[in-house]
């Protein structure tokens, strides 16, 4: 259905970062958490988050005017939902997302600048701080973790013996086929600067005898080899197409005869106009990378055919970012 761009709504889309910006106070100063062992008043949150007596009230009332917590009298408390993604340590928390876009803010700012050069603004999360890298990490964790056991039902993985997490973060996503076929062995491959995030999350789930890590840049060092499975979940996009069929065709190539390669990615339509999360995520990696982009179905199948893959197929799935999956046989 076509957007209906009134003023009203022009004015409502424009000043929409208000409420990010308190939903991130929040969640990076520990209000939420600061609230989960019951209600507080002002006083003792400022105290606890080391904050403001002024600036706590503001952001207190803020975010219940927002819907997030409830006040009765002088005590604030968390919403049922609240307690549930945006307390640390609940099994639903996301605010490792929510503060890796509390990082982006900045340079989205600077969006007509990086427009005008063409050129990022902005070092890739992966490189840059500890604090930084934590949240683009977990945050990743945090979002493929909801998506996975669905990703997991689509994907066939049946008699696969050895799978290839390509730039595969804190390993979620091996994880999860793990968890469903228990005869399937992983390599998570990553930055050195991610195993110890990688590391600690698969011990959480007591997969260290099935899933390992191995060190490396996937454009320069080897992949290994004997793999009959290959995932590449949201690495594609942070490359120019260059270095994308470059990627695409070393995964093919460490496949066995009948092995499978599958892209998960927020795909474009063939016209590159929509859909809506997908186009905005390429103003993203303009902001972040010197020729990153979303990529729509055709040049993904294109990567994989030209990488000598066949039976390329569009899999059943889309999520409610526009992430699908592309497949393709050896």
């Amino acid at each position: 259905m076509k957007e209906t761009w009134t003023a009203g709504r022009l004015l409502e889309v424009s000043g929409s970062y208000w409420q990010a910006c308190a939903l991130h106070a929040g969640v990076k100063l520990g209000i939420f958490t600061a609230l989960g062992s019951g209600p507080h008043s002002a006083e003792d949150v400022a105290r606890e988050t080391a904050s403001s007596l002024r600036g706590a009230t503001a952001l207190l009332n803020a975010l219940t005017a927002m819907g997030l917590l409830v006040r009765k009298g002088d005590a604030y408390r968390n919403t049922d939902e609240s307690s549930m993604y945006l307390v640390r340590g609940s099994e639903e928390y996301i605010g490792h997302m929510l503060l890796h876009h509390h990082h982006l803010m900045e340079s989205w700012a600077k969006l007509p600048m990086a427009v005008r050069g063409g050129r990022p603004i902005r070092k890739r999360s992966t490189f840059r701080n500890r604090e930084i890298r934590e949240s683009f990490l977990m945050g990743m964790f945090n979002l493929a973790s909801r998506l996975a056991p669905r990703i997991v039902r689509e994907v066939d993985l049946s008699g696969r013996k050895r799978l290839l997490d390509l730039g595969g973060g804190p390993g979620t996503y091996a994880i999860h086929f793990c968890r469903r076929y228990d005869g399937l062995q992983a390599t998570v491959f990553d930055l050195k600067t991610t195993r110890p995030f990688a590391t600690r999350t698969i011990r959480s789930f007591g997969l260290e005898d099935r899933i390992a890590f191995r060190a490396g840049n996937y454009l320069k060092d080897d992949l290994g080899e004997g793999y009959d499975a290959v995932w590449l979940s949201h690495i594609l996009h942070g490359e120019g197409p260059e270095d994308c069929r470059k990627i695409v065709a070393k995964a093919a190539a460490v496949l066995e005869p009948g092995g499978i390669l599958i892209v998960h990615e927020f795909i474009l339509n063939d016209s590159k106009d929509g859909p809506l999360h997908p186009a905005l995520f390429s103003l993203n990696m303009l902001l972040g990378t010197p020729e990153g982009r979303s990529y729509s179905e055709s040049e993904i199948r294109e990567m994989l055919a030209a990488a000598g893959l066949r039976d390329i197929r569009r899999l059943p799935f889309q999520a409610p970012n526009d992430s699908g999956l592309i497949a393709g046989r050896k």
